[in-house]
Order: structure tokens, then C-alpha cells, then sequence
């Protein structure tokens, strides 16, 4: 993976974040972990894959700060950091002026129309 520019914080490495989200698997995840902190077994049960496959996705989204962890005795618990989702959510608020406006045009349209 990409790693951030090296006068930026890993969070607003806005490609890896892109990169991260690319992946339904890990959309899912995220989603999961907006209800709250869970332990590795918890998130594993939900999906049915090995494993190492839920630590290897769980990987990729620690690598873009979008997940992070604590040790709680022998437990590893992960959660959402929604911090890096500003820097998309940054960039796709560029283009709501355009639907906007696109949405606009559609609407004296549709009223203009007899």
C-alpha cells in the first residue's frame, strides 16, 4: 500500500483511505465497527472467511487510520476512527455545487414544461 506524503498525517492520505474503501469486505467492516469496539472473534463471525483474511483486511484498514486498536488484557479491540473519512468527504463535497446545480436546471425544467 501507498504510504502518505511525507508532509501530510497518514489520515489524509486521501488515496490509501480511497484504496481502503475500494473493497465491499472492508466497507462491511467499517460499517460493523460504527456500531462500536469489538474484539477480533466478534468481527470474525460475521463474516465467513479464515481467519487471516479478516486480520489481512483488518490490516489494510489500520494501515489508513480507519481502524484502530487497544490490548484489553488478552483481547485485541478494534473500532472506527472516523477521522480520515473527512478527507473524502473533503473531496466528494467538491462535486455536490455541480449536482446541485445539475438538479437545478432539472427542476425549472421539469416545472417549465406544460
Amino acid at each position: 500500500m501507498k504510504t502518505a506524503a511525507p508532509n501530510r498525517p497518514p489520515w489524509q492520505d486521501r488515496d490509501g483511505v480511497f484504496r481502503a474503501l475500494a473493497d465491499p469486505t472492508r466497507r462491511r467492516m467499517l460499517a460493523l465497527l460504527a456500531g462500536g469496539e469489538l474484539p477480533l472473534k466478534d468481527i470474525e463471525d460475521r463474516f465467513q472467511m479464515t481467519r487471516p483474511g479478516v486480520i489481512k483486511h483488518l490490516r489494510v484498514l489500520r494501515a489508513c487510520r480507519l481502524v484502530r486498536v487497544r490490548r484489553q488484557g488478552r483481547m485485541t479491540l478494534h473500532r472506527l476512527n472516523p477521522r480520515p473519512l473527512r478527507a473524502v468527504q473533503d473531496w466528494v463535497s467538491r462535486f455536490e455545487a455541480l449536482w446541485d446545480r445539475r438538479l437545478q436546471k432539472l427542476k425549472q425544467q421539469v416545472e417549465s414544461e406544460p
